[in-house]
């Protein structure tokens, strides 16, 4: 049965295959899904291979097949152990979403690779599902249907992985940031000529710059008006 099952669900859940005859298992689930985690948070998505970790872990890539079926199912058991479970939220669906996003901002700003790991559906594994299980307890004390529940949902973690790869770009970036005072003074008058007023107007108040600053808190805000403008319609 679990091999007609997606990659790495099954082992998810703690349900593992059936032992074949022969020597024991010289390593575990976790173990692997613990080295890989390492190469996730020392060098990036890329790393976590099953090549590197059979080397790591002193045996041979072939072996690794033993415990994991493909590289697919190891990047799924990786993504859901190094994601975790979410935080408790807060009474109150606004006050639950609020801590909720901000709670996985900070797990993508801990852990940026997460960000690269390919998203192929709905969530399935249990730290995933457990994220989207308590927020959808929160939007329960709501009129929303199901279906309207499971978009918010949706729209805040959009929100968040968007927010948190934009941090991380940004992060990374060794560009001069568009406030410096050589980049204002060569794109000012090239903006008045240019006719561009509103842009002028917001670099010339300092409020047209690279930094994300407020814009979590402000974004989320607003989303979240949207979001209680649909609770208030039901």
């Amino acid at each position: 049965m679990s091999a007609e099952l997606p990659p790495g669900l099954a082992l998810a859940w703690g349900v593992q295959p059936v032992q074949r005859r022969g020597p024991k298992p010289g390593l575990s689930i976790d173990q692997i899904v613990a080295t890989g985690i390492e190469f996730g948070d020392t060098a990036g998505f890329e790393a976590v291979s099953l090549q590197k970790i059979a080397a790591q872990l002193g045996v041979t890539t072939n072996a690794m097949y033993r415990y994991v079926r493909s590289k697919d199912e190891l990047i799924v058991l990786v993504h859901d152990k190094a994601l975790g479970g979410p935080p408790e939220l807060p009474a109150g669906w606004r006050n639950a979403a609020t801590a909720w996003v901000y709670a996985l901002v900070a797990r993508y700003a801990d852990r940026p690779w997460l960000l690269d790991v390919p998203i192929r559906g709905a969530p399935i594994t249990p730290n995933v599902m457990r994220w989207a299980e308590v927020m959808l307890q929160a939007f329960a004390e709501t009129k929303l249907s199901q279906h309207d529940a499971l978009g918010c949902l949706m729209l805040l973690d959009g929100f968040a992985r968007n927010y948190a790869n934009l941090a991380r770009q940004l992060g990374a970036s060794d560009d001069v940031p568009v406030q410096a005072e050589q980049v204002g003074a060569f794109l000012v008058p090239r903006l008045i000529e240019g006719n561009y007023p509103m842009l002028v107007a917001l670099y010339t108040n300092q409020e047209y710059e690279d930094g994300l600053d407020d814009d979590l808190e402000f974004g989320l805000a607003r989303t979240l008006d949207g979001i209680e403008a649909l609770v208030k319609a039901e």
